[in-house]
């Protein structure tokens, strides 16, 4: 089997994706999920018009060009509106948010006003409507503010609950069932044997997970062995998966079983090996409605291919814009080699320049065991196939970690 382009095989891999369905959660639980349903405002804010200061409501008409006093007649605290109208001469204590009184029509700010008693005096005269916040200003019932589909912030949930919404349409996390696989592995905080090693893959998938959005489901580690593993994989299915990541395993060894296994429970393969490194062993498929994805068993290949795509395919689950391939340009601090058939994604440190320039500077050795080097690096660089040398102070296109 010839390698697949990665452009092709992210192609293959999200064409018959589609959303999750709607559901709704409660708005201190919204942060972060997709709204998937266009939200209208159920009011008008401000309902009525408010006082942006405290101060005096006036009628700027009774404003002269010399001295003004005029007689206090009431008071409005937010909250507490005066339920009174002001007439010619009078004026109404008023605080911030509070309702402007009818008659009135502009604020006098305390500090320009000198009270004595009953009676203050206009110390400067202020505009026409000075500080009158109009009912509607930021919003009216009925308008849509909030459209999908928006990655909901701090920001958007404090419009969210301006316009009176307790809870929110969003899209459904998608579960996405983890398995890691190799009689090597054991957890961390457990002794390995002599012969074994740290699991460490699947913590960082699991984060890349959460961070894109979905609902990361531990189904453990599973030894290779056909039985054993088939009884995981039924696991994924039975808990309604909306993908399952495979981890190691799915490449020609004798004991790289992950594949047979998954065809023998009815996987339907789209592609397995990739023109890209790391990650070449990159295998994906569907089993039922489940969506498969089979990283390699290297740390570095398996979070960069979980990177490349797991990310997208969460995404479009979410209804999101995915990017899929290189959006940044960067100066190449150090020169690199003629590259080969496969797409390279190269470890670098990241750095800008006092003119906002991204630099970046590719670590030398590129072992895909070497989770160290990923852990400090702030982009991978994209080097595709066969590309020629570059030296040093060429643009080259980036992937910002």
């Amino acid at each position: 089997m010839s390698l697949m382009p990665v452009s092709e095989a992210l192609q293959k891999l999200l064409a018959d994706v589609v959303p999750t369905e709607t559901e709704h959660v409660p708005l201190a639980q919204a942060n972060g999920r997709i709204l998937s349903q266009p939200l209208a405002s159920t009011r008008t804010q401000p309902p009525f018009a408010a006082s942006a200061m405290d101060g005096y409501a006036i009628r700027h008409a009774d404003l002269s060009d010399g001295v003004t006093t005029l007689e206090v007649i009431g008071e409005a605290p937010a909250g507490h509106g005066f339920s009174g109208s002001v007439s010619e001469g009078q004026t109404v204590r008023i605080f911030t948010g509070a309702p402007v009184p009818d008659g009135a029509d502009t604020i006098l700010i305390q500090e320009d006003a000198k009270r004595d008693g009953d009676r203050i005096t206009v110390l400067e005269r202020p505009a026409p409507g000075a500080f009158v916040r109009p009912a509607g200003l930021d919003f009216s019932e009925g308008d849509v503010l909030l459209a999908p589909p928006l990655r909901l912030a701090y920001r958007h949930l404090a419009l969210a609950a301006a316009m009176n919404h307790a809870q929110l349409p969003v899209h459904r996390r998608p579960v996405v069932a983890i398995l890691a696989t190799g009689d090597e592995l054991v957890r961390p905080g457990t002794e390995p044997g002599p012969d074994q090693i740290i699991a460490s893959n699947h913590a960082g998938i699991a984060a890349l997970v959460e961070d894109c959005g979905g609902e990361p489901l531990d189904l453990g580690i599973s030894p290779d062995d056909p039985v054993v593993l088939a009884k995981h994989v039924r696991n994924a299915i039975t808990a309604n998966a909306d993908i399952l990541v495979t981890l190691g395993g799915a490449s020609v060894g004798d004991h790289d079983i992950v594949q047979d296994v998954l065809g023998q429970e009815g996987m339907d393969l789209a592609f397995w090996r990739i023109a890209m490194r790391p990650g070449k062993p990159l295998m994906a498929g569907r089993l039922g409605r489940t969506k498969v994805l089979g990283l390699p068993g290297n740390p570095v290949s398996s979070l960069v291919c979980g990177l490349l795509f797991l990310k997208p395919l969460i995404g479009r689950m979410l209804a999101q814009d995915v990017e899929t391939d290189g959006a940044h340009m960067a100066v190449l601090s150090a020169p690199l080699p003629q590259n080969d058939r496969r797409q390279d994604y190269v470890r670098a440190t990241l750095s800008e320049d006092a003119e906002g320039r991204l630099h970046v500077t590719p670590f030398g050795r590129q072992d895909s065991s070497m989770l160290n080097l990923l852990a400090r690096s702030g982009a991978l660089i994209i080097r595709p196939p066969h590309a020629p040398a570059v030296d040093a102070g060429t643009d080259v296109p980036v992937l910002i970690l």
